[in-house]
């Protein structure tokens, strides 16, 4: 008898499934990215804005970052744990005014950039990030 049996595998692949699960990923991504707000410095760098005048009498504390990582505040040389101190001391001194400007070198490590902004974060300072020396 010539009857054939159709053993003939199938090589398609059903996508139909894995589409499905695709956008479930999808819009799970979507609801939790959106449910998470990041925690960033805010931070207003110098430019062409329209903004106030400076008033003298309110002036920045101005820190400056060397390369081989000390901290001068005002002028005068300083570290880590005494410029916080200082910086919390310009906050009680001057309140919601309190105002700051970050000068690092061109070689400053960014470690120490980010510590000198995370102090103004944390005390509420508004701080300015001029461009590297």
């Amino acid at each position: 008898m010539g009857i054939k049996k159709k053993s003939k595998v199938s090589a398609a692949f059903n996508m139909s499934s894995l589409t499905d699960i695709i956008f479930l990923l999808l819009i799970f991504f979507m609801l939790t990215s959106s449910a998470i707000v990041p925690n960033a410095l805010n931070l207003q760098l110098p430019g062409k804005k329209s903004s106030t005048p400076v008033d003298t009498k309110n002036k920045p504390a101005v820190v400056n970052i060397s390369s081989d990582g000390t901290f001068t505040l005002n002028g005068k040389n300083i570290d880590i744990v005494t410029l916080e101190e200082q910086l919390v001391k310009f906050k009680t001194a001057k309140g919601k005014d309190a105002v700051m400007s970050i000068t690092p070198d061109a070689k400053a490590s960014n470690e120490d950039v980010v510590a000198v902004m995370d102090i103004a974060y944390r005390f509420e300072i508004k701080a300015a990030l001029n461009d590297p020396r």
